[in-house]
């Protein structure tokens, strides 16, 4: 098999040489063409940070193996590492999260082991990165979840928590809060959790399971999350087994996937051959896993655990009083390893079923829609304007608009109410949410819609709209606070 590989920025090609070297040793079945990413592709012109060429080359073989790379700061573009994940729609990010022999934490010294799968969705939520300046105030970035993406990648968390015969599986959110964008999140959450009776799922408050994993981190096992609480999250969980150094990725697609080192490139200490390979080497054995080299990926894990029972070490974590050894020698001393075990974690020789990563040539964009629960009708609109007056005097001229068809329900300011009724200690800013709804709950049509818009853009400027749906009886907009 063929594979992609990256070697990334900074320390990324030291430590990318230094796992390559070690697969080579075992003689891992893999031959691997090296593919132009990074910041040297962002400072050549290339926005996405990745040649045509690297392009073509990720789609025919299907999987990228990926040192760290940097994106340029203050040039307008885009994560190299978020546009890999998205435009090849990864749409799990799996990475696992095990006590270490010989990697101090807290809860290593007090015999806690940690052995946490967060499954993160990759593609949604806020990073869309669009966002808008609605006046020179007010910043917008609008967040998306969407039910075939949540359903695609809980029901891969499913399946992985029931491969590992988990314990658990929970859903962490803040549908307490975001009760339409989490809200969907947890009813797929529930709705793929039937079909997997034997497992015990539950849910938890995102900003309550933070406070958990960092007190009783041993009673969680598989964590599914959206996307941005998953990043928070999943770098919370490198904590507690010592730092994103032992922190392996995977982003896991239909088509192609992603394997790479989520720590960063850490330019101060590049091409000094001291830099820590445990993370690239972690995600690397869980991409030969991924491509059933499970024999290849056993034998050089157990070494890995081997060497670091035998206090082995590089500069940036272990036994102080045992001298650490650069790159190079790390990978030499897990290389001597093969063969031998570890007296705790050893993992099972499982004989290699190689697969094939090379994906399906697809001829046209998939599209994700579910069914329908219900007939949708258009109820409303929010009107999103820009105004520094008071709420008295907007509601005054938003009622000469209103017309026949259509009724000012409420104003709102950064979501708080402030008319009909509202505070005056409530401080406002120069951008309003005007909602009207239609009279007697009578369906409208987009063209009642831009006739009100039309009106309404006599009086304000009109930063943007939302229009108020609705299916059967359940709404598909939320209440002010306060409403």
């Amino acid at each position: 098999m063929k594979i992609a590989v990256a070697r990334g920025d900074g320390i990324g090609p030291e430590i990318m040489e230094a796992v390559l070297k070690i697969f080579k040793s075992n003689k891992v079945p893999l031959e691997y063409e090296e593919v132009e990413m990074g910041k040297w592709v962002f400072d050549n012109g290339y926005n996405n940070g990745m040649t045509p060429k690297a392009k073509e080359t990720i789609e025919s073989l299907g999987i990228l193996f990926k040192g760290p790379m940097e994106t340029p700061k203050g040039k307008g573009v885009k994560s190299i590492n978020v546009t890999a994940r998205k435009t090849w729609n990864t749409f799990a990010n799996i990475r696992t999260f095990k006590s270490l022999h010989g990697v101090d934490t807290v809860f290593s010294k007090a015999g806690i082991p940690v052995d946490i799968t967060v499954v993160r969705e990759n593609i949604e939520d806020t990073y869309g990165g669009i966002e808008h300046m609605l006046t020179h105030d007010v910043a917008l970035s609008r967040r998306f979840i969407t039910r075939p993406g949540s359903l695609q990648v809980i029901r891969y968390a499913f399946e992985l928590a029931s491969q590992k015969k988990a314990r658990r599986i929970t859903c962490g959110h803040k549908a307490n809060i975001m009760k339409i964008t989490d809200g969907l999140f947890l009813e797929c959450f529930y709705e793929v959790a039937k079909e997997f009776p034997d497992l015990k799922a539950d849910d938890v408050i995102v900003d309550d399971l933070c406070m958990k994993l960092v007190t009783r981190p041993d009673t969680f096992d598989v964590i599914v999350l959206t996307n941005l609480q998953g990043d928070i999250v999943s770098d919370l969980c490198a904590g507690l087994v010592g730092g994103l150094g032992f922190a392996p990725s995977a982003n896991i697609g239909d088509h192609i996937s992603i394997f790479e080192a989520v720590h960063g490139t850490a330019p101060d200490i590049a091409g000094k051959n001291i830099a820590n390979p445990t993370a690239l080497l972690l995600s690397g054995l869980s991409m030969l896993r991924h491509l059933g080299l499970t024999e290849n990926a056993a034998i050089i894990e157990n070494a890995l655990l081997y060497t670091l029972e035998s206090g082995v070490h590089t500069a940036d974590f272990g036994d102080k009083t045992i001298p650490p050894v650069n790159t190079t020698a790390f990978a030499e001393a897990i290389i001597a390893n093969f063969g031998k075990l570890p007296q705790s974690g050893a993992r099972e020789i499982i004989p290699n079923k190689p697969g094939t990563p090379v994906p399906m040539k697809l001829k046209s964009n998939p599209m994700l829609v579910s069914q329908e629960s219900a007939e949708e009708k258009i109820v409303g609109v929010d009107l999103f304007i820009e105004s520094d007056e008071l709420p008295e005097a907007i509601a005054a001229k938003c009622k000469r608009h209103a017309g026949v068809k259509f009724q000012l329900i409420n104003i709102s300011n950064r979501g708080t109410q402030v008319w009909p009724t509202g505070s005056v200690y409530t401080n406002l800013v120069n951008q309003y949410n005007v909602r009207f709804e239609s009279i007697d709950e009578e369906p409208l049509n987009q063209q009642d819609i831009i006739g009100l818009y039309v009106s309404m853009s006599g009086n304000f400027k009109i930063c943007s709209l939302e229009l108020l749906n609705q299916w059967g009886d359940k709404k598909g907009y939320s209440l002010a606070q306060g409403q």
